[in-house]
């Protein structure tokens, strides 16, 4: 077995087993972790079969760009709200489901047709890289290969949709204003503010000296019920 076989089965697991365990990861976060492992894995098979720039391409705007924008996304929208199971598109799971079945069916088709036309050697790889891997790749993107780049590219919007429909949020109740709030805050007759910490304006600061007021007294509050608390003499500084 070749080198490149070995890599070929070594990365060709990896990344199916990080494909299975995005798809069944409970938690967001982790199936972008997963989904980045999967496209790190292809980067290094595209560099293996001499296709450099479609490999770096792969790490600096997938796995880079895209995935960066996915977790921001998530850190905009918060975790609760993304791993929450309701359905807020009636049938989702059916349609994706379905559409799942359906383009692994066209890829074991497209994978049938290409091993009954094979042939023994390269398919013209030397003669598509005359030019050079960035020209003969650009070649067949924008020529032979536009329409199926456009609907690649429309995947970006469904993500960006995605988005959007993760980050609606229906509010139940009517939000309350800051009037509200500040009367319910002052409500249970507690301490509004909040409390001094130790040692402010005292001669030390450990966490059993009690804070200064303005007129010298102690602020009994600002130590921790817990706590046995000091006092020191602004005279000397000595703690008692």
């Amino acid at each position: 077995m070749t080198g490149e076989a070995v890599t070929f089965w070594v990365l060709g697991t990896v990344s199916v087993l990080g494909a299975i365990a995005m798809v069944a990861a409970p938690k967001a976060v982790y199936s972008a972790m997963f989904l980045a492992s999967t496209m790190i894995s292809l980067a290094v098979l595209y560099i293996a079969q001499d296709a450099v720039f479609l490999g770096v391409v792969q790490v600096v705007v997938y796995t880079g760009a895209v995935m960066m924008l996915f977790l921001f996304v998530l850190m905009l929208i918060g975790v609760d709200s993304a791993d929450s199971l309701i359905e807020t598109i009636r049938g989702q799971r059916v349609a994706a489901v379905v559409a799942g079945v359906g383009f692994g069916i066209a890829v074991i088709a497209g994978i049938g047709s290409l091993g009954a036309n094979y042939s023994a050697g390269s398919a013209g790889l030397e003669h598509a890289n005359r030019a050079g891997n960035v020209q003969g790749l650009a070649v067949l993107i924008f020529t032979r290969y536009l329409w199926a780049f456009e609907i690649t590219s429309a995947l970006l919007i469904t993500a960006a949709l995605g988005a959007m429909v993760l980050t609606h949020r229906e509010r139940f109740e009517r939000r309350k204003t800051q009037r509200e709030l500040a009367i319910e805050r002052f409500a249970g007759g507690g301490h509004p503010t909040p409390r001094p910490n130790p040692g402010v304006y005292a001669r030390h600061n450990a966490v059993d000296i009690p804070a200064k007021l303005p007129d010298g007294s102690d602020a009994d509050m600002s130590v921790s019920a817990i706590l046995p608390r000091r006092s020191v003499s602004l005279d000397d500084g000595n703690a008692s």
